[in-house]
């Protein structure tokens, strides 16, 4: 059992913040991690994942556990389905392109988001039309009270827009190891009527697309709004789209006729942060080493050398922005610490 001192944790997070760790171990195993969670000797300690999903403030001062639960197996399989069970720590992109190089259809539309499967039910990630929770199953985890592997179902995660059991609740009390997921082997239901990815299959020339297509053309997509990770700090959507009731609507749509909405209930209205953060002038600002992303405003990026706590400073003045200008109020997709 490696332990490390003083490791920096820019590499293990796509903000690509430089923050040190006090104690870090990388875990492969389920057993590995057990043992390293009854370690007495290093009483706070911290769960990290793919390191998509998190701003990193400060320093942490405790013991960093990187979970690298690695391993992609079929569970069962039927003439028309098949359920996939990956590592929590493995990549999620790799893992979408796996399932597609296999024929598994159902998660193309979630191609190129960053991140690990381990994380995906917490965030309850989607994209396109398409949400985890459309082909999750269950997945496994350890209860860190009892250090006991317990099993959640789809009905148990409590999946909302961006959320989860593991977010609300639960947060904090479980390790996920393992994600299993229910694809189709044929007869794939693709998903084309969302975003540009019509208009991108037929820039393509493809009239009768595939799961393949699908993903190349979100991919295409994706690169052409939103940065890579590799090359400009970022963690994606930064914001999630702020969902307001009908009178709220109403008086929005009064002071601004064209605010663009989802309607998801009679009562229920989805706005696009994104919008609203470019309409209030911030999408491609730039504060020294860090900023708002001049194609997708939902992306704060961090251009090198930038600091946690000043891409916290700008989310809030995002917020408050906002709120005095439209009256609505837009949460952190982002956990930060």
């Amino acid at each position: 059992m490696l332990i490390q001192k003083d490791i920096s944790l820019k590499k293990y997070n796509t903000f690509g913040i430089d923050v040190t760790a006090k104690h870090f171990i990388a875990v492969n195993t389920i057993n590995e991690l057990i043992d390293v969670l009854k370690l007495n000797n290093y009483p706070d300690k911290f769960i990290l994942g793919g390191g998509s999903n998190i701003l990193l403030t400060k320093n942490i001062n405790a013991l960093v556990i990187h979970i690298n639960l690695k391993g992609k197996k079929i569970v069962s399989k039927t003439e028309s389905s098949i359920i996939i069970s990956s590592g929590a720590g493995e990549n999620w992109h790799e893992f979408v392109l796996w399932c597609i190089n296999n024929g598994y259809g159902g998660l193309e539309n979630l191609s190129l988001i960053p991140g690990n499967v381990g994380t995906s039910p917490i965030q309850n990630i989607g994209a396109y039309g398409v949400e985890l929770k459309d082909h999750f199953v269950s997945c496994k985890v350890i209860d860190l009270e009892s250090l006991e592997l317990k099993t959640f179902n789809n009905t148990e995660c409590r999946f909302g827009y961006r959320d989860s059991i593991f977010k609300q609740n639960a947060k904090g009390r479980y390790i996920i190891t393992s994600v299993n997921f229910k694809l189709t082997t044929k007869n794939h239901n693709l998903r084309t009527n969302y975003g540009a990815i019509q208009e991108e299959l037929n820039t393509m020339g493809t009239t009768s697309p595939s799961i393949q297509d699908i993903s190349k053309a979100v991919i295409k997509i994706r690169e052409s709004k939103l940065p890579n990770p590799k090359k400009i700090g970022n963690s994606g959507s930064f914001f999630k789209n702020p969902i307001i009731n009908k009178t709220q609507f109403e008086a929005l749509v009064k002071q601004f006729p064209d605010v663009p909405s989802y309607k998801l209930s009679e009562e229920a209205i989805k706005i696009p942060a994104g919008w609203l953060i470019e309409k209030a002038g911030f999408k491609g600002k730039t504060f020294n080493n860090y900023g708002v992303h001049k194609k997708q405003a939902l992306v704060l990026v961090n251009y090198g050398g930038s600091k946690g706590k000043d891409i916290l400073k700008l989310a809030k003045l995002i917020q408050e922005t906002i709120y005095r200008i439209f009256g609505v109020s837009i949460e952190t997709e982002v956990n930060i610490l």
